[in-house]
Order: structure tokens, then C-alpha cells, then sequence
């Protein structure tokens, strides 16, 4: 199904009286009538469930129970459950030791996936298939951890669900092939746009893997040398695709730590900068924080080494200044 900007030309079907019609024709003119349906979809609601599809999974279960429901794709297409259906849970043991994180996913199913109702033989030509059973695919997409344990959404699959192509309806954690837990419906999404703005937030820890720092600068110093002045900018690119956001939101940022650092006993620093936001995208943001370091020093031993971020004290010794720094970010989506 094509979006509206791909689409090139429409064409309405005409017919007459005493016309030859070909299974080409009809079907034209269904495709007509259903894609015009998947556009109106598409261009007045989101990916998500409509109506239904409420799943029942509890602690020690090794199947879920799925209610009938209704719900939209990305590219607008209907997914309906007529019936109640039940999926077994993906036969994973653990997950290195720990529970397994699973989305269970529907979504649209193609022709082929379908299974046959009925077959009719045409007239002085073979047999083929007049009607087929409209049914969901469900499919268990795992979550894989990253370095910082945290389950996250990788691979095909999960552009699939980040897409909207798969509809998520449930998150579960398997432990020896039963429910680690009792599932959680928070990963939906409703395909009705919500009245209210769509807010997400979440924070990044300030560290040197991820940060990187440019243009470190003395500035200046007191005749006394117990006043060092230096500036640096520290600029990253925020991810913010767990937040599931459609359109471009309005990011909002702020630092949270100490300003005020300990160096020797003899010294000690303030730290502080403004921060600035660009590239803004639904899935991630640059940040630019312009620091301001004042070393308040007794001894022209006491040096900032800013390329490092951190302060010698005494050598060998290193002190990380940021290590308790965090940007905390808000996204609006209107």
C-alpha cells in the first residue's frame, strides 16, 4: 500500500452495461475502495489498538489468553481478531541467568498467510481461492540487553515495532519457559490520538565514553594566579526511542549535579554551563553544554585537566568531575 507521497495517479473503475469482466476488474476495484480506507487510517490516527485486544497472562502461566479486538499499522491497515486466541509463550529458558523480555506483537497478515475458506473452478480454466479467513499475526519479539543490562529493542523486529508494522499489545519476562510475572500492558499505544500532549522523559549520565568535550580554553587568571577561568563545550546525541514518539516533540533540558567540586586541599572548583538543543528528531536530539570552570586554587600546582575531565589529586590519583552529572530531558508531543 502506498503512502500518500508515493502515490503517483489514482484510477476509478467504470463499468458498463453488457462489459466483459475479469477477476482483474473486481479486484481493482476492491483494492480501489480498501486502499482509499488505509490512507484515511493512516492520515487520522497513529499505529495502535483501537478497540480490544486486552491480554490475561498471570505469574506461572505458560500461555496468554487474547481477547478480540481491532487495531491499525503504520501504513493504516486494519489488524481484527474475531475470536478469542491463545499463544503459547516463546519456549525460553532465561536470558543469561535472568528473565527473558518479550513484546508480544500483532499485525497485519498478507494473502499468502491466509489461510483458504473457500475454492470455486471457473468455467474451462482451473480452481482458486474466492474467500479467505481474516486472522492476526502474533509474533514474541525478545528485547535484547545492552551493555547496561537494560532490555532494548534491536534488529528487524524491532524496527518492525518501533515502525508501527507490529503492534505491541503486552510486555512479558519468561523465566523457564512460564510468566516470570504477571504481563504489562504499558508499552501500548492507542490509535486514537490522545486529547492531551503525548510526554516522555528520561536522563543520560555525563561520563567521557559518551560525551564528547571540544575546545578547552584559559581564559584568564588573577596577578595572585589563585583564580583560573577556563571554558569547553561538551556536545552527545540523546536516543529517545523508548519514548515512541511520531512527530518531532518540544525537548526540554536540564543538568542535574554538584557545581561545586573538592580538588586538593588546596583548591576547589565551579562548574557550571548553558545548554543548547538542535537536530531535533522524534527518536533523538544533539545537546550542547558550554561549561564555565572556575579553579579557585592556592598553589599554581593545582592544575584542571580539562581534556580529561577530571583533576589530578595527588598524582596518580584522578577525580572524575562529572561522576555525578546527569542531563534530564522532557519531550512534549503535541
Amino acid at each position: 500500500m502506498a503512502t500518500l507521497q508515493e502515490t503517483r495517479f489514482i484510477e476509478r473503475l467504470q463499468f458498463f452495461n453488457g462489459q466483459r469482466l475479469f477477476a482483474a476488474d473486481l479486484q481493482g476495484l476492491e483494492a480501489f475502495n480498501r486502499e482509499m480506507r488505509w490512507l484515511h487510517n493512516q492520515s487520522l490516527h497513529q499505529p495502535g489498538v483501537g478497540n480490544g485486544f486486552a491480554v490475561v497472562g498471570n505469574k506461572g502461566d505458560r500461555e496468554v489468553v487474547i481477547m478480540p479486538g481491532y487495531a491499525l499499522d503504520d501504513l493504516g491497515r486494519e489488524i481484527v481478531l474475531p475470536q478469542t486466541h491463545i499463544e503459547p509463550l516463546p519456549p525460553v529458558a532465561d536470558d543469561n541467568g535472568k528473565s527473558a523480555v518479550f513484546y508480544l506483537t500483532v499485525s497485519y497478515p498478507d494473502d499468502a498467510e491466509l489461510a483458504e475458506v473457500e475454492r470455486r473452478t471457473g468455467i474451462c480454466v482451473g480452481s482458486g481461492a474466492v474467500r479467505l479467513q481474516e486472522a492476526p499475526i502474533f509474533c514474541w519479539v525478545q528485547l535484547l540487553r545492552d551493555e547496561n543490562d537494560a532490555p532494548q529493542l534491536k534488529g528487524e523486529l524491532g524496527n518492525d515495532v518501533t515502525l508501527g508494522r507490529k503492534i505491541v499489545l503486552a510486555r512479558a519476562e519468561v523465566l523457564n519457559c512460564q510468566l516470570h510475572s504477571a504481563l504489562s500492558v504499558a508499552p501500548r499505544r492507542n490509535a486514537r490520538p490522545a486529547k492531551q500532549p503525548y510526554i516522555a522523559c528520561g536522563s543520560v549520565k555525563v561520563s567521557s565514553k559518551d560525551w564528547t568535550l571540544e575546545n578547552p580554553q584559559f581564559v584568564m587568571a588573577s596577578e595572585a594566579r589563585s583564580l583560573k577561568l577556563t571554558t569547553a563545550k561538551l556536545s552527545t546525541i540523546i536516543k529517545t526511542d523508548d519514548a515512541g514518539f511520531v512527530n518531532i516533540p518540544c525537548y526540554m533540558t536540564n543538568i542535574e549535579g554538584n557545581r561545586i567540586k573538592l580538588g586538593t586541599e588546596k583548591s576547589s572548583f565551579l562548574i557550571d554551563g548553558l545548554i543548547s538543543v538542535s537536530d531535533l528528531q522524534p527518536n533523538k536530539f544533539a545537546v550542547e553544554v558550554r561549561l564555565s570552570v572556575l579553579t579557585v586554587s592556592a598553589s599554581d600546582s593545582d592544575q584542571l585537566d580539562i581534556n580529561l575531565l577530571e583533576i589530578e589529586d595527588p598524582p596518580p590519583k584522578r577525580v572524575n568531575l562529572f561522576s555525578d552529572w546527569k542531563l534530564v530531558w522532557i519531550g512534549v508531543e503535541g
